[in-house]
């Protein structure tokens, strides 16, 4: 059972986010929050596998109380739940090493895949969300450090092949399905084509899958 604590200062959100959670038969809200230290305060006292934060939230946002997860529950993955018009804090969260960004608005499908992708380790970047992120990160002190056009020249052509995948939002399994490669396979490639890159986590490598232009823009994703 992946045990979720989710924190949101707007009640009908969490209740939203709790029914859908709810359906999940793998996955547990083991806990509540309404601000971003009342967050914090939760996760420490119950441990949980994945917590879900909205940006703004009072008392201590949650970019910060994402940070401060990170350092005090490093084995807690922490995914941002946001909308379109809060996307100009998404660098900072990328720094951060958040394990994902969603739509507030988005499918029901991506909330669950983002839950159980970020307790598998790795990261979750919705599709919807992508460009948005993409055109925050291009001005950002992180994009402008890359050259991503060249970073590519280092993958071979199998590594660009699941990098764009990665950054259209598929899982390992989903990756597989779609180039005929077993799963454990496709984990290599991704640990592979992360060094050859140097990034240090599934969104960055996304981000700049989608920097390169590597990713289609009618790449859709599975459920």
């Amino acid at each position: 059972m992946i045990r979720v604590v989710l924190a949101d200062d707007e009640a009908m959100i969490r209740a939203g986010v709790q029914a859908i959670l709810a359906s999940a038969p793998d996955i547990d809200v083991v806990a509540e929050a309404a601000d971003g230290r009342e967050a914090v305060t939760v996760a420490r006292a119950h441990r949980p596998d994945v917590v879900l934060l909205d940006i703004r939230m009072p008392v201590l946002d949650g970019l910060s109380a994402a940070e401060e997860l990170r350092r005090v529950l490093p084995e807690t993955a922490v995914v941002m739940l946001t909308t379109f018009s809060e996307d100009e804090y998404v660098a900072r969260a990328l720094e951060s090493g958040v394990s994902g960004f969603l739509l507030k608005s988005g499918d029901p499908y991506e909330l669950m895949a983002a839950v159980r992708t970020a307790h598998e380790g790795a990261s979750y970047l919705s599709p919807t969300v992508a460009h948005r992120v993409i055109q925050e990160v291009r001005g950002s002190r992180w994009s402008r450090q890359i050259a991503s056009r060249e970073r590519l020249e280092a993958l071979t052509p199998r590594e660009r092949d699941v990098l764009a995948l990665v950054g259209a939002g598929l899982s390992n399994a989903q990756i597989g399905r779609r180039l005929h490669l077993v799963e454990g396979t496709v984990k290599a490639y991704v640990s592979s084509l992360m060094g050859r890159l140097g990034v240090s986590n599934r969104v960055q490598a996304a981000v700049l899958a989608h920097e390169a232009g590597l990713v289609p823009e009618d790449t859709a994703e599975e459920h």
